[in-house]
């Protein structure tokens, strides 16, 4: 009779369960991206005493995207440089930027900081977050209206894209300015952006 070989042991059920885990976290780890600030401009619309409506943009903008793309989860930090807001009017710039509405040179930036949710599919429908303007800050919730990554044509890594926006009242940042001409405080914002992952 030929002699029993030995049997392996096999795992056991919580060894099973962690290296189940273990890669899981290591296929969803979540990637740190570099906004590119020449495809990024944060733009916004406000009212002109009830008769038109400004348009304009900011022309620098930098930060990081923090994205899952197997969960979907993740963050958002961007800063915009109020000095480079653009209404495509200089007088108007000039006024915006002085010391009766945004005074750079006490507030020289804006930052937006979030976190995903609402995610489907992976994707995330808004970033739920604050909005610091004027020295103040108070929540702000963008709908995410598009949001894909693809691999970057030349730099060979993961660049991801996104158009979100959102609105607030002005007024409650400080900016009340133009109320008692009739202007209405409600300001739309929208925000495209592009970024890139870090090697």
């Amino acid at each position: 009779m030929k002699p029993l070989l030995p049997v392996p042991a096999l795992p056991s059920l919580p060894a099973l369960v962690a290296a189940a885990l273990f890669a899981a976290t290591a296929q969803a780890a979540p990637a740190t991206y570099d906004i590119e600030p020449t495809h990024t401009y944060p733009s916004f619309e406000a009212d002109h005493m009830g008769l038109s409506n400004w348009r304009g943009k900011l022309n620098k903008s930098a930060g990081t995207i923090v994205y899952d793309k197997a969960t979907g989860a993740g963050s958002v930090d961007v800063t915009m440089d109020l000095a480079s807001i653009d209404f495509g009017l200089d007088a108007m710039n000039a006024w915006a930027t002085g010391e009766k509405f945004f005074n750079v040179a006490k507030n020289p930036s804006a930052t937006f900081k979030g976190r995903f949710d609402g995610i489907k599919a992976g994707v995330p429908t808004q970033v739920v977050g604050e909005l610091t303007l004027n020295g103040k800050t108070r929540p702000l919730t963008l709908a995410v209206h598009q949001l894909k990554c693809i691999p970057h044509p030349m730099l060979k890594r993961d660049l991801c894209g996104a158009d979100a926006s959102g609105s607030f009242n002005r007024e409650e940042f400080g900016l009340g300015a133009g109320k008692d001409w009739g202007f209405k405080m409600d300001v739309n914002l929208r925000i495209q952006v592009e970024a890139i992952a870090r090697e």
